[in-house]
């Protein structure tokens, strides 16, 4: 009968992924684990017609790099506000647009890291119809919004920096196609 191996002392245990993690990156504390916050918003595609063409108010503001990205005025819902109330509140508020909410176009959902917490953001999106052309970024209380423009809604998609934003875009584009 073969003998059996001799016992050997046991090698020191392989410390866990995120150890190992932790010590490559140079930290060397216990993994922080940001919390978690809800937020919910509102906002939308507020169109003013001109000579049968359709254009959609956007907003430029700069990104944590400085660099300025245009997307849909929305902002959060605030307390007793419904979702259509907060879209027509904020579209004023970031385009100096008066508008009329005419069809829901959607929700977005996504998450990101601010500097001490996660969000998981909802954003509701609605089709406004502009009272007139007006367009201004004075009235803008927490001064997010630089710029304001109407541009053209066949050139919403190449125009807004966010994927999500230009499927709202393009949600808008098609039922103002099948508007009588």
């Amino acid at each position: 009968m073969p003998s059996s191996p001799t016992p050997r002392p046991s090698a020191k245990p392989n410390p866990p992924p995120e150890a190992r993690t932790r010590r490559r990156l140079g930290k060397l504390s216990k993994p922080s684990h940001l919390p978690v916050s809800n937020e919910l918003s509102a906002g939308g595609i507020a169109i003013h017609v001109v000579d049968g063409t359709a254009f959609a108010a956007v907003i430029g503001r700069r990104n944590r790099n400085g660099k300025l990205e245009w997307c849909l005025p929305k902002g959060h819902i605030e307390e007793g506000e419904t979702p259509e109330d907060a879209a027509r509140r904020e579209v004023a508020e970031e385009a100096g647009v008066v508008a009329e909410v005419i069809h829901n176009l959607g929700i977005i959902d996504y998450w990101f890291t601010g500097e001490d917490r996660r969000v998981h953001k909802v954003v509701h999106h609605f089709l406004l119809e502009a009272a007139d052309d007006t367009l201004t970024v004075e009235l803008d209380p927490d001064q997010e919004a630089e710029v304001a423009e109407w541009v053209p809604l066949r050139s919403l998609s190449t125009r807004l920096s966010y994927p999500n934003e230009r499927k709202m875009a393009e949600v808008a584009a098609r039922l103002l196609a099948t508007e009588p």
